[in-house]
Formats: structure tokens, sequence, C-alpha cells
């Protein structure tokens, strides 16, 4: 399906709101995906935007709502469909604690060189989730992984995926400083 022309006016609309640092993100992506044999609709491209250009989580309908400034007749399906499809290539999470999605910061660094990726067969993270802000923290910790892909196999379990989710407060609620 293509897109008409309201789509992609909209899609443009969007993308004027968008800063330098993510426009060079989906730029990345775009050609992510070409060489994966990916195609990066306009759709998707604006959704991935909205939710790279968030600093927190943003739910189905949160996306939706933002998606509809630029395309008012945007409707549930086309939402999810763009999520099933980031989420189907690693270029976001779920957040499954808060039923929300963020960028994934690793996906497009990751290539046939990364071997923990090879021995899990897909991507894994952890996040901190900030009960008190609600700010998410992906971290890329292969110690973690490691742990859990080796315990895992020790059940005779074949782990495809693996997403731990760490909740408490970040460093600026509970008032500290961020240790090395």
């Amino acid at each position: 399906m293509n897109a008409g022309p309201d789509v992609k006016e909209g899609v443009q609309a969007g993308e004027q709101a968008f800063s330098r640092d993510v426009l060079a993100r989906l730029d990345d992506v775009a050609h992510w995906c070409q060489h994966h044999g990916q195609r990066l609709t306009a759709v998707r491209r604006l959704v991935l935007g909205l939710v790279l250009s968030e600093d927190r989580p943003l739910g189905a309908y949160d996306i939706l709502s933002l998606l509809r400034v630029h395309q008012p007749r945007a409707v549930p399906p086309t939402v999810y469909r763009a999520l099933d499809f980031l989420l189907e290539q690693g270029l976001i999470h779920r957040i499954e604690r808060l039923s929300a999605f963020v960028g994934c910061r690793h996906r497009l660094d990751c290539e046939e060189c990364c071997t923990s990726h090879k021995a899990w067969g897909g991507h894994r993270a952890q996040f901190l989730i900030c009960r008190a802000c609600g700010q998410v923290q992906e971290l890329e910790q292969d110690v973690v992984a490691a742990v859990l892909l080796q315990s895992a196999r020790g059940q005779g379990f074949r782990a495809e995926a693996a997403t731990v989710e760490i909740e408490g407060l970040c460093a600026r609620c509970d008032g500290k400083q961020p240790t090395a």
C-alpha cells in the first residue's frame, strides 16, 4: 500500500519537528533497513521518530495521539502495524511493566560481528525504570545476558530473547549522582 499525498505531507511535517539527532538516527535506520531487505515506510519512520523524540516510554495510544497531529485520520491498527515492524527489527523495545515503547540505542551498532547476540539469536537488553519520573534507561550488560543464557541452557531451555526490567529510583529522583 502506497502512502497517499496526505500521509506523505503529514510525515514531512512531522519530521520537521524532529531534532537533528533523531533525523540522523532515522536516516541510519533507513539505510539499515535497506541493507537488511526491509522497508521503512513513511508511517514506520514517523512512528519511530515519535518514539525516539520522547524522553519517556510511549504507549501505543500516546503514539497515536502524537501521530494524529500530523495525520488526523490515523487509526490504532496503523500504529500497531508500525510498532510490530519496529519490534521485529529490534529497533524499539516494549517495556512490559509500562506497556510502552522506547527506541533501541544498540540495534544499529550490532551487526554480524556481535557474538553475544548470535548466542541469543536476537537482541537482549536490561532496563532501569524510575518509578518516580518514568524515565527508562537501556543497559547493554553482556555479563547479565551471559548469566541468564547459561542458566537457561542449564535447564535445557533455548532462549531466544531476554528483557530484564529493574524498577527503582533514578539518580536524579533519588538525589544522588550515578556511580561509574
